[in-house]
């Protein structure tokens, strides 16, 4: 179980347990103030004893809470060392005389021995200072980076945000060129097109708001959008698929493998010489494994616009956030075949 420091309630809890133990601690192990007396005490003599010790704890427990709460923030931490040097100095006073109080009030009533050197605090007053500051700063510490950590993940989510949303335009651009050319060959296939391209816009548009989704589902999606590509251009392009999951219900960031796939049929038909697409999925227990390869003419992408690619772009930038080292993508251009491998680990 992760402690958190911004619970309240379970801070003081656990503040408290430690100065029980820590005050309680001498009793556990019969140990006693100043050598402790050297005989056996009566009860009167015990309760004695003991307001004596809290006495004592009670000026290290302030002197703990002041310099965690206010001397390190407000001082130490403003880089006032000189303020903090004479407060520290002046508190070390006070427990002085304080102590010395209690002693000259109580030594008529002990029967043993209380030390009365000023000195005979200072070990406790400069460990009390010692845990105090330890304290404050590994806490703060923990804090800061607890903060650094929510900032970054909100970061992350909001371009996430924006990334999808760049998606879902571009997917849309994909689907209507799709439309225009069926229907420009006046093909019997238009109506269960249009109704398969409806399941695959309903897909984009409510599954992706979910952060994961199974990779059986995705993996309709992409068959489905290989099919109706396939429709589209028939025997012109030479595709082949292959799927092998090992478990369909491990989950995976929804249109994750899509881009790449679109990505090779806007850049491996057309001005290119027998177009080939192969697309491969596999996964295992702990990883899967993506790859498209196509062809491509080298020449005419020069001539693409600025926006050629942008799905590309995008998913590479959601698989560093999500994935980070997770994950490795390869994408190679070689010898007219563009080609791409992903690596995810899964959950």
């Amino acid at each position: 179980m992760v402690f958190s420091y911004t619970n309240k309630y379970l801070k003081t809890t656990i503040h408290i347990l430690v100065w029980v133990v820590l005050i309680a601690l001498p009793y556990i192990v019969n140990s006693n103030l100043g050598g402790g007396p050297p005989r056996m005490l009566s009860h009167n003599e015990e309760n004695k004893f003991t307001f004596l010790n809290l006495v004592s704890y009670s000026f290290w427990i302030g002197i703990f809470y002041i310099n965690s709460s206010l001397l390190i923030p407000k001082l130490f931490y403003q880089k006032k060392y000189t303020a903090y040097s004479l407060i520290i100095i002046l508190l070390y006073g006070v427990v002085v005389g304080a102590h010395l109080l209690v002693f000259k009030l109580m030594i008529n009533f002990m029967p043993f021995n209380i030390p009365r050197s000023v000195w005979v605090v200072l070990p406790a007053f400069v460990l009390t200072l010692a845990a105090s500051t330890t304290y404050t700063m590994i806490a703060d510490r923990i804090n800061v980076e607890k903060r650094n950590l929510e900032k970054d993940k909100e970061t992350m989510k909001t371009e996430l945000a924006f990334l999808r949303s760049q998606i879902s335009p571009h997917f849309i651009f994909n689907v209507l060129n799709n439309i225009v050319a069926l229907v420009r060959l006046k093909s019997d296939e238009l109506e269960p097109t249009i109704m398969k391209l409806s399941g695959l816009m309903q897909y984009m548009l409510y599954e992706t708001d979910e952060e994961k989704v199974t990779i059986k589902t995705e993996v309709e999606y992409l068959l489905s959008y290989i099919d109706l590509q396939m429709q589209r251009f028939g025997s012109k392009v030479d595709i082949e698929t292959t799927t092998k999951l090992y478990n369909e219900y491990q989950e995976i960031e929804p249109m994750l493998l899509i881009p790449f796939v679109e990505n090779a049929f806007k850049h491996g038909i057309g001005l290119v010489e027998n177009p080939s697409i192969t697309v491969k999925l596999t996964t295992d227990a702990s990883q899967l494994k993506f790859s498209v390869i196509n062809k491509y003419n080298a020449a005419s992408e020069e001539t693409k616009d600025g926006s050629s690619g942008i799905g590309i772009v995008n998913v590479s930038r959601r698989l560093e956030l999500l994935y980070g080292k997770d994950h490795e993508l390869k994408i190679v251009q070689q010898n007219n075949w563009f080609m791409v491998n992903l690596l995810i680990k899964l959950n």
